[in-house]
């Protein structure tokens, strides 16, 4: 097919796996098909190939005695990643052959892209719609905080979410005639009230200027972005403590249209990817040295000036929203608001 391109970027095979056999990938438009051929005495280890995080769809004995192991999966099912790149789609992925545990070296890595051309009709949430979060900033821009459906498709008709689900947050921000910006979550917290009290709990989620703290506990995390102006935020729910005396729950975020060319440890947006226990740039991984510091304290290097030219902030509520039917706890611990420097 012509809009879809498979690259074999590297293959590592080592000594144990050197005739690990012949593969053959097929990229489609949101997911990849792969052949893998493997000798007769890797069968009964058929469950130790991976493409990513996941095991073989189905596989087939062949007459020769050597065995096909079939990959039919949604790229983002098996933790690809996903980068935008002009009027492209980048997915990158690997095959591995894992006979140890996860935490010994594989032994066999086969690095692969997938290119696909960009969706220019997916698509984008209506403003100005009932029950979205909305302030006006600086420069004729208008930032936008809203709950999605579950399958991303519309803004949300319920205030609702079961405890433990995923919660898509859009954001985003209208830009008029203003010159292309890039949008990122600052800051983020769960709290009781619309405006955040001096005394009150408050659950952090985005902070460190860009780091997607809830992306440590649970399975929360930024999804690939559709357009430079938008982003969402994919977040678990979890019990918080003053729902028992106050069931409404308020998102509270600082969002800021940025200058893409000036992204840094003070401006970015960063999820923690359990697999490798580092941080991980959203909008290019191959720079996600500028999340290191999510760990410790991303400090703000202020420039006389430069906020006002490469970007504008402004806080924007989301709310007010409700988590129901109780089950298993997860999350962080509550921080009081008297706790913030």
């Amino acid at each position: 097919m012509k809009n879809y391109v498979c690259m074999i970027v590297l293959a590592v095979i080592a000594s144990a796996a050197a005739n690990a056999g012949d593969i053959k990938i097929d990229c489609s438009k949101d997911s990849v098909n792969i052949t893998w051929t493997i000798p007769a005495e890797f069968i009964p280890h058929a469950t130790r190939f991976f493409l990513g995080s996941c095991i073989p769809s189905d596989f087939a004995i062949l007459q020769s005695g050597e065995a096909e192991l079939y990959f039919k999966h949604k790229y983002m099912d098996c933790n690809s990643r996903r980068r935008p790149k002009g009027k492209r789609v980048i997915y990158q992925n690997e095959l591995t052959y894992r006979p140890k545990t996860r935490n010994h070296p594989a032994d066999f890595t086969y690095p692969f892209e997938c290119y696909s051309h960009r969706d220019q009709n997916k698509w984008i949430p209506k403003f100005n719609r009932p029950g979205v979060g909305v302030a006006e900033g600086h420069g004729n821009l208008i930032f936008h905080l809203a709950l999605l459906n579950e399958d991303l498709s519309a803004i949300s008709k319920s205030n609702e979410v079961p405890l433990g689900s995923m919660m898509p947050i859009w954001a985003a921000v209208e830009q008029k005639s203003h010159q292309p910006m890039l949008l990122l979550i600052d800051e983020c917290v769960a709290a009781a009230t619309p405006e955040l009290q001096p005394a009150g709990q408050y659950y952090p989620l985005v902070g460190n200027q860009g780091c997607l703290l809830a992306s440590t506990w649970g399975n929360s995390k930024f999804l690939p972005r559709y357009h430079s102006s938008a982003m969402v935020l994919n977040l678990q729910t979890f019990k918080l403590a003053f729902t028992d005396e106050l069931p409404q729950v308020y998102i509270n975020c600082k969002l800021v249209a940025w200058d893409p060319e000036a992204l840094g440890e003070e401006r970015k947006a960063c999820n923690y990817v359990k697999e490798t226990g580092s941080w991980e740039l959203l909008d290019d991984p191959s720079q996600s040295h500028l999340c290191s510091c999510c760990d410790s304290s991303c400090k703000y290097r202020h420039k006389r000036g430069a906020d006002k030219s490469r970007g504008i902030a402004q806080n924007v509520v989301l709310g007010p929203l409700r988590f129901v039917n109780p089950s298993d706890e997860v999350g962080p611990r509550s921080t009081s608001r008297s706790d913030l420097k």
